[in-house]
């Protein structure tokens, strides 16, 4: 035999030999088991998330609501007691009863002089008109800023002597020209004659050329 067809049957030998080997002993894809082929498919096909699907809401269930948040406010403190100079009166009469009769210093012991002294026994509505006008003469600018110095400046009230405001403690009516004097120098009541800067007795006609406030009890008074 020749060379060249020795060769040829050697490689029919050796299909022939391959052919069978193949068709009885199992190949690498046999010899994988299940669990190695699905971990082989997973690495190979791309992993795409699942979505859950929500938790079923009772239908009837109502849905929730924002509630906003509940501040605290504390109240503001308000004063529970009012002031004595701001009370409020129903009459003169009143106020002057809810006054005491103490003298805190000299001006308010020179203002009750002069409401007893030019007014003392006059309707209450006429002594504080008295008390008013002299206050308001330490506030005009014409006459002195003090009312110790108002009553004694010379030749305006009759009853001062030698500069000196006589004292009427004691007497009966005091405590009212006290009262009285607190009413006008606190503000707590609005006179008739709350404007006035000067007045005379009834029973005499100076013939002032002056505005006519009011007329109480014994005395006019004017500005």
């Amino acid at each position: 035999m020749s060379l060249v067809a020795r060769a040829a049957t050697f490689a029919a030998v050796t299909f022939c030999a391959g052919f069978l080997l193949g068709t009885t002993t199992p190949g690498f894809a046999q010899e994988l088991s299940p669990v190695q082929m699905s971990t082989l498919n997973a690495l190979a096909v791309p992993q795409v998330p699942t979505i859950q699907s929500p938790a079923a809401v009772p239908q009837d269930a109502a849905p929730a609501v924002a509630r906003p948040a509940v501040v605290q406010v504390q109240p503001i403190p308000t004063e529970t007691a009012t002031a004595p100079d701001e009370e409020d009166f129903d009459s003169l009469s009143e106020a002057v009863a809810a006054q005491d009769h103490a003298i805190e210093d000299r001006e308010m012991r020179c203002l009750a002089a002069g409401v007893f002294f030019e007014s003392k026994g006059e309707p209450l509505t006429g002594q504080l008109a008295v008390a008013q006008t002299i206050i308001n003469r330490t506030k005009s600018g014409r006459f002195p800023k003090s009312i110790c110095s108002v009553l004694t400046q010379r030749g305006q009230f009759s009853f001062v002597r030698g500069g000196v405001v006589p004292s009427a403690e004691g007497r009966s009516g005091w405590t009212t020209a006290v009262a009285i004097a607190k009413v006008a120098a606190r503000d707590l009541w609005d006179g008739a004659a709350d404007s006035a800067l000067f007045f005379h007795a009834r029973r005499v006609a100076p013939g002032w050329r002056m505005q006519k406030v009011a007329a109480i009890g014994n005395h006019v008074f004017y500005r």
